[in-house]
């Protein structure tokens, strides 16, 4: 037996079940102080020799992707979160944060009340049924079409960035994210939804541009505005017009051999640049750089030619305009040219972009972002972007709830009401649960300086208050501009039920997992034997 844990070190039983437990915890509590809409920021600074660079974020994602990790339950939460991101766009900070009150109160069931984790585990997940069922019946379902589910949209919106730096313009980038989405109708693809970030100005100066802006420029002597335009869309290598032999020796015995040797490297541009023109296009974007020579052929012909496109940028082209991308050009029958209706030279702030309007989809903006620093620029665009996730999520799911906590002191107490009628132990687990549940709307109002106990009591109240005498769901949440608790149906606070459900089951899930780890073995790779030749 010692000779299979050769080189490797283990913790088990109580050890490795605490050391999760406290790596997961401390994950939880590094962002829980963000959550809600008076959660606070962070500054993540680099410390590498190269990159000093800071960066200002209330985003959970963000923020756990940026934590260097030993703890192996810490790096499970950090990957639920980036799951939640790239699943719902929303909801990261809420998922770790569950995930580490849930193991927070499973440590004090195994520590003093001496459950078995397997009796746990099988408690939370009949209270993960209970809740999600609860959550399911609560939800409200529109038709994509119905002039509420665009206030809903909007409503979502609002709550997204309520808890981000946009939350004192929310109103205005709610309207224009909601616009944004609504163009896809129902594509649900980001790629038609560009964002340009221009420092200057204010956020307030922001706006939706209909159609793709490039921020390139156009060739010298080209025209500046094309009409009833068709791209050629390329990746290909435009500067061999240039000498480029690396590691190699050309020996000649005058400059004429030289100048053959150019002008050999021109004349292939030049059968190139023939190439491209017999697609019939008169505009020309390439991925790489375009040199001086097929530059001024372009303009000699009266084609627009732009450079530089970078591989987002010729990606995004190739989807809103209904072009491919090509790298070679010797049959043109079998290209097919992107379209739009113009393309012009814009002024944004000081600098020049270039404008495609009237792109083939129809499906084409750009959200234009203004703002006084890279920093405020880089957190709006995370804060814009999560907010246009969870509206196409929730055009492609048209499921709402209430926010505000709502939905949590919901579950929880059908979760509540169903642990009494549960036999054995699995009733604690169940329990445990639901004060986890509860504790998201306590710490988004202790972020807010007020007092939750005091909070979450009232609204406990008016849930139970509420579900006697009336048996649809209640509405009252937590009003955290006044330190009450509020109807959220009055205050317009809806969430996505995609998200909200999303974040139930992954943390459950990932807690639970972390529950059954009795055993920690870290064990590096196996040494190669410097005896066994050949392998």
């Amino acid at each position: 037996m010692e000779s299979a844990y050769m080189n490797s070190t283990m913790d088990k039983g109580e050890n490795a079940r605490l050391s999760s437990f406290i790596g997961a915890i401390a994950i939880a509590d590094l962002v829980k102080t963000t959550l809600g809409p008076k959660g606070m920021d962070k500054i993540l600074q680099r410390v590498s020799e190269n990159d000093q660079s800071i960066s200002v974020t209330n985003d959970g994602a963000t923020i756990l992707r940026s934590v260097l990790l030993d703890n192996p339950a810490a790096k499970v939460l950090v990957d639920i979160a980036k799951v939640q991101d790239d699943e719902v766009g929303d909801g990261t900070t809420s998922v770790a944060v569950l995930c580490g009150e849930l193991l927070r109160e499973a440590e004090q069931l195994i520590l003093q009340q001496r459950i078995h984790p397997q009796t746990i585990a099988q408690g939370w997940r009949l209270a993960r049924n209970c809740a999600r069922e609860a959550l399911e019946k609560s939800a409200f379902n529109y038709d994509e079409e119905n002039e509420q589910f665009r206030e809903d949209l909007f409503r979502i919106a609002r709550t997204t960035l309520s808890s981000k730096l946009l939350t004192y313009e929310k109103d205005y980038f709610s309207k224009l994210a909601v616009d944004a989405v609504l163009r896809l109708k129902g594509s649900n693809n980001l790629d038609h939804i560009q964002i340009l970030k221009k420092p200057g100005g204010s956020l307030r100066d922001s706006y939706l541009e209909d159609g793709f802006l490039l921020d390139k420029k156009i060739g010298v002597g080209q025209p500046a505005k094309v009409t009833n335009a068709k791209i050629l869309i390329a990746n290909t290598s435009m500067d061999t017009d240039k000498i480029k032999i690396y590691g190699s020796r050309v020996r000649v015995d005058s400059l004429n051999k030289v100048a053959e040797i150019e002008e050999a490297e021109k004349q292939k541009m030049r059968l190139k640049v023939d190439k491209i023109l017999k697609h019939d296009c008169n505009v020309f974007i390439n991925r790489q750089l375009i040199y001086n020579l097929p530059e001024s052929i372009f303009a000699e012909k009266g084609i627009m030619a732009i450079e530089h496109a970078d591989f987002d940028g010729v990606e995004r082209l190739a989807a809103v305009t209904g072009g491919e991308i090509v790298s070679t050009f010797d049959a043109p029958e079998l290209v097919t040219l992107g379209e739009c209706d113009v393309i012009e030279e814009i002024m944004i702030g000081e600098d020049k972009v270039i404008r495609l309007s009237g792109c083939k989809t129809g499906k084409a903006c750009t959200v234009v972002l203004r703002g006084a620093s890279s920093h405020v620029l880089d957190e709006a665009e995370r804060s814009l972007h999560d907010a246009l996730c969870i509206l196409t999520n929730t055009v492609r799911h048209p499921s709402t709830i209430y926010g505000g906590g709502c939905t949590e002191m919901l579950m929880a107490k059908v979760i509540d009401e169903e642990a009494q009628k549960t036999p054995g132990k699995k009733s604690i687990a169940m329990s445990s649960f639901a004060r986890a549940l509860r504790q998201l709307p306590s710490i988004v109002a202790d972020n807010g300086g007020y007092d939750s106990a005091e909070l979450i009591t009232q609204l406990t109240s008016a849930h139970a208050a509420h579900n006697s005498e009336n048996g649809s769901s209640c509405s009252m949440g937590l009003d955290m501009y006044n330190g009450t608790i509020g109807d959220m149906k009055e205050l317009g606070v809806m969430e996505s039920l995609k998200s909200k459900l999303q974040v139930l089951i992954s943390a459950s899930e990932a807690a639970e997992m972390i529950l059954r780890v009795d055993d920690i073995i870290k064990a590096p790779p196996r040494q190669r034997d410097p005896n066994m030749r050949g392998y």
